[in-house]
């Protein structure tokens, strides 16, 4: 059982779970038993309609199936976001491997990166193609999720 969990404010939480779930291989959280979405478990506890997501069932969490990472809640918040995260997530699609080449390196995170484009995010530079230096052993990308967060591919 987590003792913490991760939230991360948004605009639209609904969206940030299609996002984060499959990109971190996390399950979407149903709502409690006895209620049929989200949105009528908050109900329940009193949070009024205008705090509610109105455009969906209110889903808003995502979770480690197998119980190892923390959870996640997308809280939605008024303000959108207006500076760099103090707080990001890093992918790793290469399992963190030092024995991989640099061309291996590279493929792995460019097909990762190619997958994450589809599912909504946007390449913000890669490193070490957008840095100056001929002594590079890593490679990695830094992406935007939906709402342009900030986060790690390598």
């Amino acid at each position: 059982m987590a003792t913490w969990q991760l939230t991360i404010d948004c605009d639209n939480p609904t969206r940030m779970v299609q996002f984060w779930a499959p990109v971190l291989d996390y399950a979407v959280q149903p709502p409690p038993e006895g209620f049929a979405t989200m949105n009528d478990y908050y109900r329940s506890l009193g949070v009024p309609d205008d705090e509610l997501d109105l455009d969906g069932d209110g889903t808003d969490r995502i979770f480690d199936p197998s119980g190892t990472s923390p959870p996640i809640w997308f809280q939605p918040v008024p303000e959108r976001k207006s500076v760099k995260n103090r707080l990001h997530i890093d992918v790793f699609p290469t399992g963190r491997d030092r024995t991989l080449t640099l061309d291996e390196r590279r493929r792995i995170v460019e097909a990762r990166v190619e997958e994450l484009i589809g599912l909504g995010a946007s390449v913000l530079r890669r490193f070490p193609d957008d840095f100056e230096g001929d002594d590079v052993a890593n490679y990695g990308v830094t992406m935007l999720d939906p709402e342009g967060n900030e986060f790690c591919v390598g």
